[in-house]
């Protein structure tokens, strides 16, 4: 049995990883800033009152988890507004790359003490963070912060990869959640269901790579 962390578990993708990772045996610890009621339902080991801005709250997360080795961390907590030419709002913009950029690695650096050879941190950012396949422009608070952190995934590909933990940037894919207004190409188990796949699959051979949850390697 390995223990997988989620964090941003509470509805949605994260919700369906959680879901999916206990029913195949896994022992799941949800993190989140306030827990669902389908997620306490669940009946797995819940963490509230997790937000990844506040190092507060990444002290309490380190202190639940203790001495525990994490053999899946996902960093999948997320926020999405929309910013144009018109209506640049930089507060809104700004609180993306708090949570989209910097929640990522905070969460992680804050945990590596934690995780063992063989160890596998995934992070679910976007494809609209690659600025290749950006051809229709706009929401610029998004897409900027979502290319920060597929730059922090490839950082800590390289920079964990001697202590053996494998790093892998994932594309859920146009999911049909509250975030996108229920609009999209796929729902959440799908999704989750894909996700989990790339991450059974990462190996330090394949560490630091950009992967759709299909299973198609994206373009930075």
């Amino acid at each position: 049995m390995s223990t997988v962390v989620i964090v941003g578990a509470n509805r949605g993708i994260g919700f369906e990883l959680a879901r999916q990772f206990k029913d195949r045996g896994e022992s799941v610890v949800a993190v989140c800033r306030k827990a669902s009621d389908e997620l306490v339902e669940l009946e797995v080991e819940v963490i509230e009152g997790v937000d990844v801005t506040s190092e507060r709250s990444l002290a309490r997360l380190v202190n639940a988890i203790g001495s525990r080795t994490i053999d899946v961390l996902v960093n999948n907590a997320g926020v999405l507004s929309d910013e144009s030419l018109i209506d640049l709002d930089v507060d809104r913009m700004r609180r993306q790359f708090e949570v989209n950029s910097l929640g990522p690695l905070r969460v992680t650096a804050a945990l590596r003490g934690n995780f063992k050879n063989g160890s596998k941190v995934a992070i679910v950012t976007s494809r609209m963070g690659s600025i290749e396949d950006n051809t229709s422009g706009g929401r610029y608070g998004y897409r900027m912060s979502k290319a920060a952190v597929n730059m922090a995934g490839r950082s800590l590909s390289h920079d964990l990869k001697e202590a053996g933990v494998a790093v892998v940037v994932l594309h859920p894919g146009f999911v049909r959640t509250d975030m996108t207004g229920q609009q999209g190409l796929i729902d959440p188990p799908e999704s989750a269901a894909g996700l989990i796949a790339r991450i059974d699959e990462l190996t330090l051979k394949t560490t630091g790579t950009f992967r759709h949850t299909n299973g198609e390697t994206l373009p930075w």
